[in-house]
């Protein structure tokens, strides 16, 4: 893997534990949970990004326990450890790669919205 694709594929995983960030109280709906535990929040806290932190990290995996399955999850957390994957998995031509990767930008968005500033 070349260094400027590791590089990218390392920023595309630190913008979702750096960008993400928000209220802990949502206006006009319902309380929702923001902080769990499970494969995200582990994958996440051994990470060796700065801006990791209890509470992000929690909030990334509660994200993920609304948006993703634990089949994708535990896709998504092979990004931690191997950010060329992130990068094989959304340039692939197969099907399922892209019904993935699709799910998955769903829950990086709804992570950046719900998680910023925690």
């Amino acid at each position: 893997m070349s260094r400027n694709m590791r590089v990218l594929a390392a920023l595309c995983i630190c913008a979702i534990v750096a960008g993400c960030g928000g209220s802990t109280r949502s206006y006009g709906s319902p309380q929702v949970t923001r902080f769990a535990t499970g494969p995200i929040y582990s994958a996440c806290m051994s990470s060796d990004r700065k801006a990791r932190s209890r509470s992000l990290c929690g909030c990334v995996q509660a994200t993920a326990d609304r948006t993703l399955s634990s089949s994708d999850q535990s896709i998504a957390v092979t990004f931690f450890k191997d950010p060329q994957r992130a990068q094989d998995i959304k340039m692939s031509q197969r099907p399922n790669h892209d019904r993935f990767w699709d799910r998955y930008k769903e829950f990086y968005g709804r992570a950046e919205q719900v998680c910023r500033g925690v």
